[in-house]
């Protein structure tokens, strides 16, 4: 049986869903950003029990199809944004969701901008600063190749766009000691 959770958004997530699916003793089959496969079928008490233990941790079961596929959206952007080298792909998000959900784009548009009261085009603005934020601490690229890891056309549009989010330039960001950088499921 496959459960939809919320909150998912990197490696350490899902060990540690894996980690509270196998305290309970449910066998894991296959654990990804925003689901679990598991055995045996589960009944209500179960599904009760999963979602208690999750909660613990931070995450939370998803029960309606709306909302796994709003979180289906979220994981697919974070997942190219915070795992993928953009500059290799040079991505259309709107044709990468409507292609791999299998949805009309302006639809999951629509729905997701209801029920997250944001859009897609701005989750995925904060998703790319974010990541810009990481890779401006660890202090190991420059603007210029921040700006092509991340898919922007240039280190001005890339600084353009992060000052409209931020406040700051990139420069200030990196000098001062901001350390208010938000983890990704707070995006």
């Amino acid at each position: 049986m496959r459960i939809a959770i919320k909150n998912m958004v990197c490696d350490r997530c899902m060990m540690v869903v894996k980690q509270q699916l196998e305290t309970l003793g449910f066998r894991t089959d296959e654990v990804v950003l925003g689901s679990a496969v598991i055995h045996p079928e589960l009944g209500a008490e179960q599904l009760s029990a999963i979602g208690s233990a999750l909660k613990v941790v931070g995450f939370e079961l998803i029960d309606n199809e709306k909302n796994r596929l709003v979180e289906r959206i979220k994981n697919l952007i974070v997942e190219k944004i915070h795992y993928t080298d953009l500059s290799d792909t040079h991505i259309n998000f709107s044709t990468h969701l409507a292609d791999t959900l299998q949805k009309d784009y302006a639809s999951l548009s629509r729905m997701f901008s209801e029920s997250e009261d944001i859009t897609i085009e701005k989750f995925i603005i904060q998703q790319k600063i974010g990541k810009v934020k990481e890779l401006l601490e660890y202090g190991e690229l420059n603007m210029n190749e921040i700006a092509w890891k991340m898919g922007y056309s240039s280190s001005a549009h890339l600084s353009a766009q992060f000052k409209s989010i931020t406040g700051i330039t990139p420069s200030q960001f990196k000098s001062s000691e901001q350390g208010s950088r938000k983890p990704i499921d707070k995006i």
